[in-house]
């Protein structure tokens, strides 16, 4: 499997993001995305995973689901962890389950973040670094093969990023795919680099 992006451009709000992007992802690679803020590594995650339109070029997983978009075999997590306080952590992630279509053992996924035996609390409750990992179970929950992560290890205490780690290195081994935008390693092994903007 493959993600492929060739001569990719992205402009928002009447200015050009980047232009004439090209990079691959093969399975069992991270890409890490690099660069001064305002750069575009947000942007450049939204526009794979469909929320941004592509202003030129093109972006497909090669050797996925031939029916399914990139989407549709991607998880997206961004800086909005998308909990909703008067649901239980559990039915937080029977919801996002549902709804990307899938039927898992939420329970495991919970305890792989280890917040099981908060499963039946109400996620207002719920310190940052918590909601983060609620947010970080939904990769556990439903196998998809390109994970795209931005600045996945905010808020998230030493225990919880090496955690993180040992769930990302675990996703590469299967066969899946990382992209991440981020200041520093955010816990992967030697992964590529792609750097926007002036070095």
């Amino acid at each position: 499997m493959r993600l492929q992006a060739e001569n990719v451009a992205c402009s928002r709000g009447g200015r050009e993001i980047f232009a004439g992007l090209s990079f691959s992802v093969h399975d069992g690679e991270a890409l890490m995305v690099t660069g001064r803020n305002g750069a575009g590594k947000s942007s450049l995650l939204r526009t794979i995973v469909g929320l941004v339109r592509l202003t030129e070029g093109e972006i497909r997983l090669e050797g996925g689901r031939a029916e399914a978009s990139v989407a549709e075999q991607s998880h997206f997590v961004g800086h909005d962890d998308a909990i909703k306080p008067a649901l239980s952590v559990r039915e937080n992630l029977v919801f996002w389950t549902r709804y990307l279509g899938g039927a898992a053992d939420v329970i495991a996924a919970l305890e792989a973040v280890e917040l099981a035996p908060l499963a039946a609390l109400p996620a207002a409750y719920l310190s940052a670094g918590q909601k983060r990992r609620l947010s970080l179970a939904r990769l556990v929950a439903i196998k998809r093969p390109l994970w795209l992560l931005d600045e996945p290890t905010t808020a998230l205490d030493s225990v919880a990023q090496q955690r993180f780690s040992v769930l990302m290195q675990a996703h590469l081994r299967d066969g899946g795919l990382i992209v991440a935008a981020a200041h520093g390693p955010a816990g992967l092994e030697k992964p590529r680099e792609l750097r926007l903007g002036p070095p």
